[in-house]
């Protein structure tokens, strides 16, 4: 049941800015903003037309002057919540906003739950579950294309998606229960191999999303990027290349990094999770032993893999290892083989490594050059990401649709045995369960649509 009071939050965060914004919600928010204005609900109404910014001067509640803010009215139910909605934009700093926040406490409001605009939203029916799941995504979302993603689910496409697949899942019920209740009527002989086609390609869909859904996790929580090589091959030069920073110490010392280092970092639209590791050699050292052990598991943690190799140094024992490791991860992993100190003289035998289509690098110089090595590798890894994430398919963007299409599944995976063995209770029980699964994306199931398909189709009681 959607709640009428009275809400108010910051829309955004205290802090040094130009502007804050708070919101109220409910029945009394043109109320408590006239008080703050010194008017009358009317008053304010007349000169402040919905959906129309008005400069205001606001007032603490001994009359002296709180702020001069822009105000905005959205009128019931043409607003986010579907509620009255009074919108203060003050001036910045944490006094002000902190001062509106509580002169409208003192006025009748009551502090906003967490998510509760949203929650609003939803009660009064303005958006489905799906879309208010993409809002609280769509606030951590980091990359262009989790962004595109969730801004599809916004628009209504999750939406659009669930409810075709509630009509089928509805028809196979409403069938169903009909040759229940009806079996001496004139039915079609082939229903049940017609019910169990239909289930098959529903089965098809749902495990379509599932799988394109789980491969493109990482389009929300960025790709794990993993830099190996021995010691000394210019792992943290290459690190501090990408982020345009000193982030990690470089030494010509041997095993100067001794742990994984992970920074954030944006290529193009997409989040990259940098984890620079311990160089991978054999060592009596405890301290490199643990080191070397992390770096194997971010290895096996990881999406993309880089291994850099000293092309101005002899192959060594140590590359073999590093070699070794990649063949057990070149079916899983995209792997990227770098030859770096390209300024050198070559004593490495590369062609070792031509299976991995080894890049040269460079990481003196002007990195930042449009023609520089270092640029060039970038806008090859860009471009294989940019592929990686073309598919216009539809995703799954939390762990909570990723359960409901998973329960469905199993419900409808376990209504083919009975389907087949004409134990149509069971059946639709497993149809129903696969209803409210798939509903608890959007919106819940009612029996009363399924009575509708029912009597709809068939037309009994002629």
């Amino acid at each position: 049941m959607l709640n009428d009071d009275t809400i108010i939050a910051p829309a955004t965060t205290y802090g040094k800015s130009s502007l804050n914004v708070l919101r109220l919600s409910g029945k009394d928010s043109l109320k408590i903003a006239a008080r703050l204005a010194r008017t009358t609900p009317e008053n304010l109404m007349l000169s402040l037309p919905a959906r129309c910014a008005k400069l205001t001067k606001i007032y603490f509640s001994n009359e002296d002057l709180l702020d001069e803010c822009i105000l905005l009215y959205f009128k019931a139910p043409h607003s986010y919540t579907t509620q009255d909605v009074v919108e203060f934009q003050c001036h910045g700093g944490n006094f002000i906003a902190q001062s509106i926040l509580q002169e409208c406490l003192q006025y009748g409001a009551r502090l906003a739950n967490p998510g509760e605009f949203t929650k609003r939203a939803f009660l009064g029916g303005r958006i489905d579950l799906s879309q208010a799941q993409a809002v609280a995504k769509l606030i951590e979302s980091q990359s262009a294309q989790a962004h595109k993603m969730l801004m599809r689910h916004l628009k209504g496409e999750m939406q659009d998606f669930c409810e075709k697949l509630r009509i089928d899942l509805i028809s196979l019920l409403a069938h169903s229960e009909v040759f229940i209740d009806y079996a001496e009527e004139d039915l079609p002989k082939d229903l049940l191999e017609n019910l169990k086609g239909k289930l098959q390609s529903i089965l098809n869909t749902l495990h379509c999303l599932l799988e394109q859904s789980k491969a493109k996790r990482t389009m929300f929580e960025g790709y794990k990027l993993c830099i190996i090589g021995k010691p000394n091959v210019g792992k943290s030069s290459l690190l501090n290349a990408l982020l345009h920073s000193n982030r990690a110490i470089v030494s010509e010392i041997a095993g100067t990094t001794r742990d994984s280092i992970e920074e954030n970092f944006m290529l193009g639209g997409h989040l990259l999770r940098l984890i620079d590791t311990a160089g991978i050699h054999e060592t009596k050292d405890f301290i490199e032993s643990e080191g070397i052990k992390r770096s194997l598991e971010k290895v096996q943690e990881s999406d993309l893999l880089i291994a850099l190799f000293d092309i101005s140094s002899p192959i060594t024992q140590e590359d073999f290892q590093i070699i070794d490791l990649l063949k057990t991860y070149q079916k899983s992993k995209k792997i990227f083989v770098l030859l770096n100190k390209v300024d050198l003289d070559y004593k490495l035998d590369w062609t070792i490594l031509q299976d991995f289509n080894p890049i040269k690098l460079c990481l003196k110089g002007d990195l930042y050059a449009k023609d520089s090595l270092l640029e060039s590798f970038k806008k090859y890894l860009e471009s294989l990401l940019d592929s990686k994430e073309e598919s216009q398919s539809l995703l799954l963007a939390s762990e909570y649709q990723f359960q409901a299409v998973q329960t469905c599944i199993e419900a409808l995976q376990q209504s083919i045995f009975p389907l087949e063995n004409t134990e149509l209770e069971i059946f639709s029980f497993q149809i129903n369960e696969a209803l409210r699964a798939i509903a608890s994306i959007t919106k819940p199931y009612e029996y009363s649509q399924m009575l509708d398909v029912m009597f709809g189709d068939f037309c009994l009681g002629k």
